[in-house]
């Protein structure tokens, strides 16, 4: 039997705990605008060179926004390669990252992302690991940064 990876994750993910998330209001860096365009152009890896750069230099909790889109991002990368398991891995870890983000952050639209993310998972398992080169990549969310970031959560 196939083990399915769409679980529930726990309000509190084992992959990013409940953190503080005061730099969502910070003015995102450039380099993150430019991985969300690499995202959008299904450009996988080089999202995740750009992210990773940033992801490492940063040693705030902010980083595991950037390493939450990076994951689900290299989930995609796996994905044109019809790796069943690295998806599902990717795309469950990834969300466990962006999960306190959740609603929004730096203008990423996180929620927006894990409902995609969501879906996207649940194709790929309705799918299987046999007939993963049939997934709709329609269903591959195009991210927006938002000009205006929300200075209430200050």
């Amino acid at each position: 039997m196939l083990a399915t990876f769409s679980l529930a994750l726990p309000p509190v993910s084992k992959y990013n705990p409940r953190m503080p998330t005061d730099h969502c209001c910070e003015q995102p860096p450039a380099e993150l605008a430019v991985a969300i365009e690499e995202f959008n152009q299904g450009l996988f890896f080089e999202c995740h060179e750009t992210l990773e750069e940033l992801w490492m230099a940063e040693p705030r909790p902010i980083r595991h926004l950037y390493q939450g889109i990076l994951q689900i991002g290299v989930a995609f990368h796996h994905l044109k390669r019809a790796r069943y398991r690295p998806v599902c891995t990717l795309l469950v870890r990834g969300s466990g990252y962006l999960e306190p983000f959740s609603p929004d952050c730096m203008g990423v639209n996180v929620n927006y992302l894990l409902d995609s993310a969501a879906r996207c998972l649940a194709e790929v398992e309705r799918l299987g690991p046999e007939n993963l080169r049939q997934f709709d990549w329609s269903l591959i969310p195009r991210l927006e940064m938002s000009s205006h970031i929300d200075r209430q959560k200050e």
